[in-house]
């Protein structure tokens, strides 16, 4: 019986191979070149006397005992991580590396006034920032690439603990000169849906500028464009529509030198939760609610 054990870095390159589907963009993943993570697969392969992977010029197919190992992989990096944050979490909280994902709608705006109260008041925090859409940077949470995620409730976000940050409105944002001459506050039923812009899939404040507006068409009518906030503005102040803001980046300038105006969406549900998740039962979980805490201050 053999008794070679894969190391934790070659399994972390066959994972980073398999969500890439591509040697060159796994290797990058990695902070490696193409030829040590290729290297590194070989390895492992030739240790274990099995092909994991077929390659060809342009495909890379993970034969189906790879994917066995793959999915066998996951779960041994999990347990990796999660040894290596028990044994910070017995360190001084807030200490040492954190791998955050924040989502698009919030990084430019909260960050920005956050970030250098927690530099000053906890310098031995190393904080490590990747901005990802909703659903990527819960895959990267759930596949232990990152430590905790900021992002907008309610979403589907798989077996996590939270802590609520703030609550954050919903603004309808048209042009300075809308012929319509809107109220104080803006009724869902007052939304042209053929004018309604919003951004593409995967970001959740799609999902909840529709909810908040309970009108099922505008999911089908709605013109989907937009890749960031700052674009969607660009768009409406060159008068092609309207659409929905948080009222985060409104305080954070985003309407600065535009001639966009916005207005409360009114209703009962129009404001998105902003939250700090991370996965369950994670031995850090008092280290991310004191995190929030300092999130919540700034």
């Amino acid at each position: 019986m053999s008794t070679y054990l894969p190391t934790i870095k070659q399994l972390q390159y066959l994972v980073a191979l398999h969500e890439q589907q591509h040697f060159g963009r796994a290797a990058e993943a990695s902070f490696v070149s193409q030829s040590t993570l290729s290297a590194g697969i070989r390895e492992l392969e030739s240790l274990l006397g099995v092909t994991l992977v077929e390659r060809s010029r342009r495909v890379v197919r993970f034969t189906p005992l790879g994917n066995s190992v793959v999915e066998k992989a996951h779960r041994v990096l999990r347990e990796a991580e999660e040894l290596a944050e028990l044994v910070q979490a017995a360190g001084k909280p807030l200490s040492g590396e954190l791998r955050m994902s924040v989502i698009p709608t919030i990084a430019p705006f909260l960050l920005p006034r956050i970030l250098p109260r927690l530099r000053k008041e906890r310098p031995q925090l190393k904080l490590f920032l990747r901005e990802e859409t909703s659903d990527q940077a819960l895959e990267s949470l759930h596949h232990g690439r990152a430590d905790c995620v900021l992002l907008a409730l309610p979403f589907a976000t798989g077996e996590v603990e939270s802590a609520k940050i703030c609550d954050d409105e919903l603004y309808v944002a048209f042009p300075k000169d809308d012929p319509r001459d809107p109220p104080a506050e803006i009724s869902p039923a007052m939304i042209d849906e053929g004018r309604l812009l919003l951004l593409e899939d995967g970001h959740c404040l799609k999902e909840h500028a529709l909810a908040a507006c309970n009108r099922p068409e505008l999911n089908a009518s709605a013109t989907m464009i937009g890749t960031s906030l700052h674009t969607l503005v660009q768009m409406v102040d060159n008068g092609l529509g309207l659409t929905m803001l948080p009222q985060m980046a409104i305080d954070a300038g985003i309407l600065h030198e535009t001639n966009v105006v916005a207005r409360p969406l009114q209703g009962d549900h129009t404001s998105r939760e902003i939250a700090l998740v991370w996965r369950a039962n994670s031995p850090r979980s008092d280290e991310f609610r004191l995190l929030a805490e300092e999130l919540r201050a700034g």
